[in-house]
């Protein structure tokens, strides 16, 4: 049905990513498709990483480890923006268009007030992205 599936993180938290982490490496263990796990960074330094080389680096194990623990293949894409917070939405969809994915499985949170006005993240990458995502609550 799909062919890669393309997940977003934060590699600051990570830790709090887990379902959407999971239900991506869920999906692609069933059908054996390879997952990409998309970071956008800034290329200032940063306390997760001093240089672009070494968050690809630290993008890569994570990757790795992930694809190890979960029994998938797994890969990194380091995107690198002036403003993250930003060019989130952007960055992912140019992460999609780069990697090939035609899956974006992403972590959202419980909508609140303010969302009645300005859309997540995820409900903006889902509004405009021209391939399936699914939003992980």
């Amino acid at each position: 049905m799909f062919t890669k599936i393309l997940v977003p993180i934060d590699l600051a938290h990570a830790d709090k990513l887990e379902k959407a982490i999971s239900a991506g490496a869920h999906l692609a263990k069933t059908d054996s498709i390879p997952v990409v796990f998309v970071a956008v960074t800034s290329n200032t330094p940063s306390a997760l990483a001093h240089t672009p080389d070494e968050f690809r680096e630290k993008l890569a194990a994570f990757a790795a480890a992930e694809g190890q623990k979960h029994g998938i293949e797994a890969s990194g894409h380091a995107e690198f923006s002036h403003d993250p917070a930003i060019d989130l939405e952007h960055a992912i969809l140019k992460a999609v268009h780069e990697t090939g994915a035609d899956l974006v499985v992403m972590a959202t949170h419980i909508p609140n007030v303010p969302d009645h006005f300005w859309p997540s993240n995820g409900g903006r990458v889902a509004s405009h992205a021209d391939v399936s995502v699914f939003l992980v609550r």
